[in-house]
């Protein structure tokens, strides 16, 4: 039996100020209150999983344990056919340099790994893995995606991380070109999202 959510206040388990907004858009129709571990000081548990959905379970958990109030973490990341699927559940940690995370960096790593590879297949997609944990250590785990392709040079000023390399299919302008509340609707966030909501927030 899915455990549905009966609470207005969540824990969303990120420190990532981009990715914190769009869940809290996405939560606001539902009256939610959405506060980040970074604004409650929780500290960012090491992500030890080998996929999207452990790495949002183990988030979710701790975040939630910490803050004794159900959290949502999302685990997500860029797949690139052209490389074996990376960067993948790494999506983040191609991004660091000395100074911190630089995703125009990360862009570029993928850029220069697609050309060496000697494969032109450009096909890629966003994963997300959005996972609610509750204080006693249950979760509901719904994994989205959307598929496109990688474009460069990179495109747009809207959006984060890999958004402006990225182009859903049946469209000519990157996520990074994107209005929000257009990206919000067919986004891989937003296929998990919907998940959620069928399975957590209605019911059954």
């Amino acid at each position: 039996m899915v455990r549905r959510l009966d609470t207005f206040k969540l824990v969303v388990a990120s420190h990532n100020a981009g990715k914190v907004r769009e869940i809290g858009e996405l939560l606001a129709p539902f009256g939610i209150e959405a506060v980040s571990a970074g604004d409650l000081g929780l500290a960012e548990p090491e992500e030890t999983g080998k996929t999207f959905a452990a790495n949002a379970e183990l988030k979710a958990l701790a975040a939630a344990k910490a803050a004794n109030l159900p959290a949502l973490a999302d685990d997500s990341g860029l797949e690139v056919d052209a490389l074996n699927g990376d960067p993948g559940i790494y999506a983040a940690r191609w991004a660091e340099t000395p100074e911190g995370r630089d995703f125009g960096y990360a862009m570029k790593r993928v850029h220069e790994a697609m050309e060496a590879s000697g494969n032109s297949d450009k096909s890629a997609r966003f994963v997300c893995a959005l996972s609610l944990g509750w204080p006693d250590g249950h979760t509901e785990t719904f994994l989205g995606t959307v598929e496109g392709q990688i474009v460069w040079p990179a495109r747009g000023t809207q959006g984060f991380g890999y958004d402006p390399i990225f182009m859903a299919d049946r469209y000519d302008i990157t996520f990074g070109e994107m209005e929000p509340a257009e990206k919000h609707r067919i986004s891989h966030r937003a296929d998990a999202f919907q998940k959620m909501i069928d399975a957590c927030f209605c019911q059954n």
